[in-house]
């Protein structure tokens, strides 16, 4: 979220939002996503510009180990020979392990990332934006529900498949708006099942083979 107006400091320079993508090795989306959800501090010029400090930037590559991200083959994705990419944003390491576990039967079919809390989450997501999302909507230090809507409004995530796992009530979801198009929600108490089976109907939309491994 950006703080009032950041006056020049020669000992802590301030960088453009592009410059702070450039050092961190993400995307200009990326890094906006960043200031919106809080993780990365930004504030104003007098001229109402959007600036980071350098020393924010350098601490956050301090505290995640961001480096530039190796370039990936958007071919081999093409042509469905890479495992599809499956980011897993928990509320708890309970929860990442219960799905993570659900899960491993689909074997090389996916690849797996996973985060036990919202803020790793937004780091993975800036890394890279993978194929498709599950995320709990409850977690206690990001509001699941803006980082969707967030995300839906960036053009690089525009088009994410997502499952939502929430205790909020259709109702209640409505309240606040509702939730993007792509979002599929389902409801707590939710069995672990419920993600692997909307991953496999996710695979199967994409032409994509399920193969279960056969467990001994």
């Amino acid at each position: 979220m950006s703080r009032p107006h950041f006056a020049q400091d020669p000992m802590d320079p301030l960088l453009t939002t592009r410059e702070a993508a450039q050092r961190l090795g993400v995307s200009l989306r990326t890094v906006q996503l960043w200031v919106e959800a809080g993780t990365l501090p930004a504030g104003r010029t007098p001229g109402g510009h959007r600036r980071i400090r350098l020393s924010a930037v350098e601490a956050l590559a301090h505290r995640s180990g961001l480096r530039p991200a190796a370039p990936t083959s958007l071919s081999m994705a093409a042509a469905g020979t890479a495992p599809l990419d499956l980011l897993l944003v928990a509320s708890s390491v309970d929860q990442l392990h219960l799905w993570q576990e659900v899960l491993q039967p689909l074997g090389s079919a996916i690849s797996i990332r996973g985060a036990n809390n919202g803020y790793t989450g937004l780091l993975q997501l800036g890394r890279k934006s993978p194929d498709l999302l599950v995320t709990d909507l409850a977690m206690p230090d990001i509001d699941g529900y803006a980082m969707l809507l967030t995300l839906s409004s960036l053009s690089d995530y525009s088009q994410l498949r997502v499952l939502a796992i929430t205790t909020q009530t259709p109702h209640q979801i409505a309240e606040r708006g509702g939730l993007p198009e792509r979002v599929r929600v389902v409801h707590q108490p939710a069995p672990a099942i419920a993600v692997r089976a909307w991953v496999e109907s996710e695979m199967t939309r994409m032409g994509r083979s399920p193969h279960v491994d056969s467990v001994s």
